[in-house]
């Protein structure tokens, strides 16, 4: 199913649903571009909610902007265990549900 020219579609479903395409595109442009939290920043934390919610296609894009706006290999690497130790943290946590009071 994952495949990069799937995005080739993303202007059909625009065409399908322009007033939201729209919308969405202008949010998305405006909460990663520069400002009190630097652009190499926001693309490290999208790419610790792509790991998270595992969309290929949003790591290929973010991890290509963090390395743009100069993020290291070693910056990606500490990115992708915070987001293991959150999703790992948020089972655990999750857990004392289970627990009888």
């Amino acid at each position: 199913m994952y495949d990069m020219n799937n995005l080739k579609q993303l202007g059909k479903l625009g065409k399908n649903a322009e007033k939201a395409m729209k919308a969405f595109q202008a949010f998305d442009s405006i909460a990663l571009e520069e400002g009190a939290i630097p652009v190499k920043y926001k693309e490290l934390m999208a790419v610790a909610v792509a790991l998270t919610t595992q969309c290929p296609y949003c790591l290929e894009i973010h991890k290509n902007n963090a390395i743009k706006h100069g993020a290291t290999q070693e910056e990606l690497a500490e990115t992708t265990f915070i987001a293991a130790a959150l999703r790992a943290g948020a089972a655990v946590v999750h857990g004392t549900h289970l627990m009888e009071k």
